[in-house]
């Protein structure tokens, strides 16, 4: 969002720059074409006042000086013409002195030759000035032609025909076209900078907001936004934000409290409960009421194992530990050799294979240890003797996480049924009395939840369970 904030405001900055320089520079390149205009035709005049007093051979030799002076000095063209367009007297070399002999002949089409010095010449002959020239800017025109007539009104007796180089005047505006863009250009460098600190201050509460989301959003009922800066608007959003995290904190505290409460206190009228009902047995006699006592017993054992699992959901997520660093495959390693015998005694075969060495992640302390013993819990009672467990350990393909994966060939779950064994209390219909509280996979999925990864439960082919841990891998150094 800050790009794009940024990227609408130097758009709008870059053409409010381009609407103000542009006309400046257009409005000088006018001027400077004006004041050369000014310049040359009071030289064109000057010399349209000796022409029209020139009556002997001095006169004419006087005003073919003048003209040769000035097409020296200046560079020009100049020719004198008379009012049937015959050439009275000419100087100069070059450009300028072809395109102005070219306006004199009326040669437009000539290398060289001008629409507008045509023009120029026919308008003088009428008796009127060349009143405007086409604008100069840095690639040209090189040379531009004014006339200014002989004598005035119906005394018109012919035109002086002057082609001026524009060179002096072009570098001007090139140097004040310059100074415009390098002055445009600082004034857009400090809006710029104006409009980053802005987009930065207006953009700071909202990516705090964003940060603080995302932490309440993984569990961690602490986050608040701190950031103080901003408009008022933001500001009083954050307030409101961290009154309404305060609140559902609160909230949710409780329910865990009371959970946990609930659970602990339970624990103890449960047990002084089953241990009479163990001191009871010797005194019943055989038949169907010791039956029911057994059952009895057993229901009272379930409750048990249940708080007991109840108790320990509740210290999962309540749990304010810092997230550190720890040895995946390390753990694997001891988890799997303390795992053996248990598996051995149920005539399962558990193997780790293809764990790599070094393989760390960032979780919350032993995540990976308490996470593997409820999967290989699970997978001990649901798989049946004979049966194979393997658990391997791996980075990710781009190496952002460490994957741990328990995969056995047991009857596993039907594939609409997958998603419900994360679940608390989650059994398939044809695992009810498998002992259990069926808070295991839950209490894992909440602990991985928690270290900022993920747990998750596919079929394996032909027939069993695929379990995968997913945590992030630890930053870089």
């Amino acid at each position: 969002m800050r790009r794009r904030l940024l990227a609408v405001l130097m758009v709008l900055m870059g053409a409010a720059a381009l609407l103000l320089c542009i006309p400046l520079a257009d409005a000088y390149a006018r001027g400077r074409t004006e004041h050369l205009l000014l310049q040359r035709r009071s030289e064109a005049v000057r010399f349209a006042d000796l022409a029209d007093r020139m009556r002997t051979a001095a006169d004419r030799a006087e005003l073919s000086a003048e003209i040769g002076r000035y097409a020296q000095l200046y560079g020009a063209g100049v020719v004198v013409v008379d009012s049937s367009g015959a050439t009275v007297a000419r100087a100069g070399s070059g450009p300028a002195a072809e395109a102005a002999t070219n306006a004199a002949t009326d040669t437009a089409s000539a290398p060289g030759g001008s629409t507008d010095g045509a023009d120029a010449r026919r308008r003088a002959l009428t008796g009127r000035s060349t009143d405007r020239l086409p604008t100069l800017r840095p690639w040209g025109p090189r040379t531009v032609v004014l006339a200014e007539p002989v004598g005035r009104d119906e005394r018109v007796s012919g035109a002086v025909l002057m082609a001026v180089p524009t060179d002096a005047s072009r570098r001007d505006v090139t140097v004040r076209w310059s100074l415009i863009g390098a002055g445009a250009f600082g004034a857009f460098a400090a809006a710029a900078l104006v409009a980053a600190g802005i987009a930065r201050w207006l953009m700071r509460p909202v990516l705090d907001l964003d940060r603080a989301v995302g932490r309440l959003t993984a569990g961690s009922l602490q986050a608040r936004a701190v950031s103080a800066t901003g408009p008022p608007e933001l500001r009083h959003l954050r307030q409101h934000f961290n009154t309404m995290a305060e609140a559902m904190a609160d909230s949710i505290g409780r329910q865990r409290d009371f959970v946990a409460d609930a659970s602990h206190q339970l624990r103890n009228p449960l047990a002084t409960l089953v241990l009479r009902l163990e001191n009871v047995e010797p005194h019943i006699a055989p038949g169907p009421g010791l039956a029911e006592h057994g059952r009895a017993l057993d229901e009272a054992e379930r409750l048990e194992e249940l708080l007991d699992g109840l108790l320990a959901l509740a210290r999962v997520e309540s749990g304010t530990a810092e997230l550190g660093d720890e040895y995946v495959s390390r753990k694997v390693r001891d988890r799997v050799t303390a795992w053996t015998p248990v598996f051995g005694a149920a005539g399962v075969e558990l193997v780790a294979t293809g764990l790599a060495e070094g393989l760390r992640a960032r979780a919350l302390p032993d995540a990976t240890g308490r996470i593997l013993d409820a999967l290989l819990d699970n997978a001990v009672k649901f798989v049946p003797r004979d049966g194979r467990v393997e658990v391997r350990a791996a980075p990710s393909v781009d190496g952002s996480t460490a994957v741990v994966r328990v995969v056995d060939d047991g009857p596993g779950v039907p594939e609409e049924q997958l998603p419900l064994l994360l679940r608390r209390f989650a059994r398939s219909p044809e695992h009810q009395n498998v002992p259990g509280s069926g808070l295991g996979l839950a209490i894992a999925d909440e602990i991985a939840r928690i270290s900022g990864g993920r747990l998750d439960v596919g079929r394996n082919e032909p027939h069993g369970l695929v379990v995968e841990l997913r945590l992030p891998s630890p930053p870089p150094g």
